[in-house]
């Protein structure tokens, strides 16, 4: 039976939907992040499109405006998108305005699991980082790259199998990445550009026997482009990869809580180093999870992601 996990980590919270020993669908919720569904008090800092509402010093889009509230106004508002990193004002928090009194959303439901604990390991967890980290997913017959734009998600299939057959296998494996690394609004996907219309109906298929809904797609055109529309509640793994140095730095403190108990020393690339500089917190955190004061040293010969705890 298909099972949620969740890790309760530094800096972050992991969730990941597990079947048959493999990690299906994961989410990761970054520490002070407001989620999708929260109602705040704001307050109504520009009523003109693009409308947008202040609270606890978050400013919130609104698409739908305010219709009928005063510039300055208290406003309730519901929060529909979760910010997304980077600095583009497009990527801040969306919201709309709601007459419901503040409140929480629903806590996530799946069963806690206590670091360190192996089954998120176990199921690919590491694998799906590198997935995020890099772009690239690899299939037999074929790998696919995906990258986040300020337009779309896009995802290119390549391979060596027949364009055909790789326009079907690919589209399937697509589709997985899409629920996996959860990527949601627009995506483009670049399939093998086939003749035969009944091969172009038959990768659409693919996906659709894949990709659970809710979701709206285009027909494979002639070039094999194939656009799919999700809804997007909150940044994907690919996009939170985009905010490198963080990224590195979290993924850094999950790996070093499976290290034995004990002073540790971590060695990272400085701009790592300048996350965890910023966040003592986060090492406190770890100091306790390990039993043992953690130091830091600034290593600038090592890529972000080779970060690594030595003993103290």
């Amino acid at each position: 039976m298909p099972e949620w996990l969740i890790e309760r980590g530094i800096g972050e919270t992991r969730a990941a939907l597990v079947e048959n020993e493999a990690i299906v669908e994961a989410r990761i919720q970054l520490e002070g992040t407001v989620s999708t569904g929260t109602v705040l008090a704001a307050r109504l800092a520009q009523a003109a499109r693009p409308a947008f509402a202040v609270a606890d010093g978050e400013e919130y889009l609104l698409p739908r405006g305010a219709p009928g509230v005063s510039e300055g106004a208290a406003v309730n508002i519901e929060v529909t998108r979760e910010k997304i990193p980077g600095a583009e004002p497009w990527k801040r928090p969306l919201a709309r305005v709601t007459d419901e009194a503040p409140r929480q959303p629903q806590p996530f439901e799946g069963r806690e699991l206590l670091l360190p604990a192996g089954e998120l390991g176990d199921a690919g967890w590491d694998e799906l980082i590198e997935q995020a980290r890099t772009g690239v997913v690899a299939f037999g017959g074929g790998e696919l790259r995906i990258a986040a734009t300020p337009a779309m998600t896009s995802i290119d299939v390549d391979g060596f199998l027949d364009p055909a057959e790789l326009a079907v296998r690919g589209a399937a494996e697509a589709a997985r990445a899409i629920r996996r690394l959860d990527i949601g609004g627009s995506i483009g996907i670049d399939l093998p550009t086939v003749g035969s219309k009944t091969a172009r109906q038959a990768a659409a298929a693919a996906l659709d026997e894949v990709l659970p809904q809710p979701f709206e797609r285009t027909a494979v055109n002639g070039f094999g482009f194939l656009q799919v529309v999700r809804p997007r509640a909150r940044a994907s793994l690919i996009e939170l990869a985009q905010d490198r140095a963080a990224f590195e730095t979290r993924a850094l403190l999950r790996r070093t809580a499976f290290e034995g108990p004990g002073a540790k020393r971590l060695v990272a690339h400085p701009a790592v180093a300048k996350v965890l500089e910023a966040h003592p917190g986060w090492l406190d955190a770890l100091a306790r999870q390990l039993g043992g004061a953690i130091g830091l040293r600034a290593d600038p010969s090592l890529p972000m992601s080779g970060a690594y705890a030595e003993s103290a």
